[in-house]
């Protein structure tokens, strides 16, 4: 098992320690649940559930402001030849 060292203010580290007593765990415990349970949520966020919530978010999309079509490649090889352009050295 790896061992991580944590700097935190005393206040912070005797609020979880008190938590963690009151949940029946060590604070080493109770720090490594608490970091699973945040990563679960961070990890599951953005998904969608259905096929409706994705084409829900395409229609959101749609409602952005933003160009009212796309480049097409040659315009993006345009803009990506000026901007190479721009910082060679011409030699």
């Amino acid at each position: 098992m790896a061992r991580v060292q944590l700097v935190m203010p005393t206040e912070d580290r005797e609020r979880f320690a008190y938590q963690a007593r009151r949940e029946g765990m060590t604070l080493s415990a109770w720090l490594r649940a608490a970091a699973r349970e945040r990563l679960e949520a961070r990890q599951h966020a953005g998904r969608f559930a259905t096929a409706d919530d994705l084409e829900a978010f395409f229609r959101d999309c749609d409602g952005l402001e933003g160009p009212a079509r796309e480049p097409d490649w040659d315009e993006h090889r345009a803009v990506m030849e000026t901007a190479r352009a721009r910082g060679a050295s011409g030699t």
